[in-house]
């Protein structure tokens, strides 16, 4: 799984994957917090569209290209819906409905959903090794899913995951687009569909602007939404769509590892045996006979390819 595709990707960066999946790991803390003081739908509008306001200002000052063309606008406006309107109310309100380690783990099954859709569009082979790793970690998802309760929670966490692997596979047919401009305009479209949704569902809603209620919607926004998403799109840019994703299942990591510390969020036995069996999947998917990773043990021609595409 290490080799480079048809078009000579390889694997993404290792430093730059480890503060998005640090970030992306701490947001569901965040999000928890945050829904004490917001209704899911508000919050997941506010962290998409103060994410908009901090980038296209950026565009302004570097004098970045606007996106032209149908296709292109097309694209991000699917971006932004599957993306951000999808993906944060499906995330906001699955983080709602269970424990924060369960909802990081399911809404983190890219990895596990991605590899298929990217073999079939972009020619990224699968190894028999690769469809076992993708079955234990349906196996793992399902387990976590069962073990916490199932229901509404479990299923919106699932929606997340399948939204953003959507958003990952249109992010790559974006082409000659500056990504800054994209990736502002994609959360301005979610961001405003979200404010719509809210509007019809949670009208008159009150939000408690307090410090911490601030502190959190920022961290949010500008860490893990503006700054995060656009080293994501640049990473899918240049990277395997199966070796960038599977990056993501860290994120369930720390979300577990955080929740250990919280009163009433300790993970049952059951949901930590599925997320050890998850975690496993991705030692399958990515660690191959030889002992190659993704974290830049590549083989040469993949590191070539690699360089090369940058």
């Amino acid at each position: 799984m290490s080799t480079p595709d048809t078009q000579g990707r390889g694997a993404p960066a290792a430093a730059t994957m480890l503060w998005i999946t640090g970030v992306w790991g701490l947001c569901f803390l965040a999000i928890r917090q945050g829904l004490q003081d917001a209704p899911v739908l508000w919050f997941a509008a506010l962290r998409a569209l103060i994410a908009a306001g901090a980038l296209l200002p950026l565009c302004l000052v570097q004098g970045r290209g606007i996106p032209r063309g149908r296709r292109t606008w097309t694209l991000i406006t699917l971006m932004g819906i599957v993306n951000v309107t999808v993906a944060f109310a499906a995330m906001f309100a699955g983080t709602a409905g269970m424990a924060i380690g369960a909802a990081a783990v399911l809404a983190n099954a890219q990895p596990l959903l991605i590899i298929l859709p990217a073999w079939w569009i972009y020619g990224e082979a699968v190894s028999v090794r690769t469809m076992f790793g993708i079955v234990a970690g349906f196996a793992g998802l399902l387990v976590v899913g069962v073990a916490s309760g199932g229901g509404t929670g479990a299923w919106l966490s699932v929606l997340a995951a399948a939204a953003v692997t959507a958003g990952a596979l249109l992010s790559r047919t974006l082409r000659y687009v500056d990504l800054v401009a994209a990736a502002a305009l994609h959360f301005l479209i979610g961001g405003l569909l979200l404010a719509g949704m809210a509007t019809l569902n949670e009208p008159g809603a009150a939000i408690n602007w307090s410090p911490q209620f601030l502190a959190v919607l920022l961290f949010l926004s500008l860490a893990g939404t503006a700054a995060a998403f656009l080293a994501w799109f640049r990473e899918a840019a240049r990277s395997r769509l199966d070796l960038l994703t599977a990056w993501t299942l860290l994120v369930p990591v720390i979300g577990v590892a955080v929740s250990l510390f919280l009163p009433g969020e300790r993970p049952a036995p059951w949901a930590a045996a599925g997320t050890g069996l998850v975690l496993g999947s991705l030692w399958l998917v990515l660690h191959q006979p030889d002992g190659r990773t993704v974290q830049g043990k590549v083989t040469k021609d993949s590191d070539t390819g690699s360089r090369e595409g940058q």
